[in-house]
């Protein structure tokens, strides 16, 4: 373990987007104004997750091309994007379209793994070839390809008045080395490093072994310790946290509360593996931003990461988003070594 953690370069945050199902639009700009603030905060990215058949954004490309035009500086990422909903070939477009449109600032983070609930959905995603399809890291290698320039068809030319591409349109060149992988067990750290992608950790790990201590931020640096070692860059290789992290440096009493409430009714999962897949939970960080700054310096995961896109709760209300936000970046953030974008 480094002596001193490394000063904190790029801060991000994550938010899910919830809304209500009678009024949707609030929702959705609730969300781009949050965006819009984090970048007069100075915040260096924002990313949104998908939420499929729920109350939360299931089009993150679709808000990110509109908070593109929005904002002109802040890097606009999906944390994650479950690729068993996607067609790589459409994917690859849409994620090049919108990079073009945001002038190079998309930053997408994908994951592997079948569809939640897939037997109930199965049949309306994927009718005739539900059972054919391969949900494993072939997929992030299919879109990986198309992103980075590869051959979608052996056709292209002109027909009639027509002009064909055989690959990808728009072609975005910088994308490919902004691709991201959502990962929270060390066969995909190691994935993700061999294939090039960038690297996002978040509050869940799986505990693989049974015989070794439940650290959370031990297996955690396990995993960016793996990816970077099987990355070209190797420790150059970009790592991004993203615990939940909330600062009650200028929040009222009710809200410190609140958060302090929400927080320990979920410490409960912190203690043991959850469920079959032995998926262990970081307990969400509440306090003033001299607490939590003394917290992430003796995290064992974070003293080795340089970039962090700490997550939003899921339940709050759009004034607490407003005063976490503003406490991070003016508070956390500098505790952190952090200096906002200009």
């Amino acid at each position: 373990m480094p002596s001193t953690p490394r000063p904190l370069r790029k801060l991000g945050f994550l938010t899910i987007g919830l809304f209500d199902p009678a009024d949707p639009g609030r929702g959705h700009e609730s969300t781009l104004e949050i965006i819009e603030l984090g970048e007069r905060l100075g915040f260096d990215s924002a990313w949104v997750r998908h939420r499929h058949l729920q109350y939360g954004i299931s089009s993150p490309v679709a808000v990110l091309a509109a908070a593109s035009q929005r904002t002109r500086r802040i890097a606009l990422g999906t944390a994650v994007t479950p690729l068993g909903w996607e067609n790589p070939l459409r994917l690859a477009e849409d994620l090049a379209t919108v990079d073009v449109l945001s002038g190079g600032r998309l930053n997408p983070g994908v994951s592997v793994g079948p569809p939640l609930h897939y037997d109930q959905v199965k049949d309306a995603l994927y009718p005739d070839t539900a059972d054919a399809e391969d949900f494993s890291y072939e997929r992030v290698r299919r879109l990986l390809d198309l992103v980075r320039g590869k051959p979608a068809t052996d056709f292209s030319g002109v027909e009639g008045i027509e002009v064909f591409s055989d690959v990808v349109q728009p072609h975005s060149p910088g994308l490919g080395r902004r691709l991201w992988y959502g990962g929270g067990s060390l066969g995909s750290a190691r994935w993700a490093g061999e294939h090039g992608m960038n690297f996002l950790t978040s509050s869940v790990v799986k505990a693989e072994n049974p015989e070794a201590p439940l650290d959370f931020a031990e297996i955690q640096l396990s995993h960016v310790r793996a990816f970077r070692a099987h990355h070209p860059d190797g420790e150059a290789a970009r790592v991004s946290q993203g615990l939940v992290v909330i600062p009650t440096d200028s929040a009222t009493p009710r809200q410190r509360a609140r958060y302090e409430s929400y927080a320990a009714g979920r410490l409960p999962r912190t203690t043991s593996p959850q469920g079959p897949a032995r998926l262990l939970f970081a307990p969400d960080l509440v306090g003033t931003s001299a607490e939590l700054a003394g917290r992430l310096h003796a995290h064992a995961a974070f003293r080795e990461v340089d970039e962090v896109a700490f997550a939003l709760p899921f339940a709050f209300e759009h004034e607490d988003y407003v005063q976490i936000l503003t406490d991070m970046a003016t508070r956390l953030g500098p505790a952190l070594g952090w200096r906002p974008a200009g």
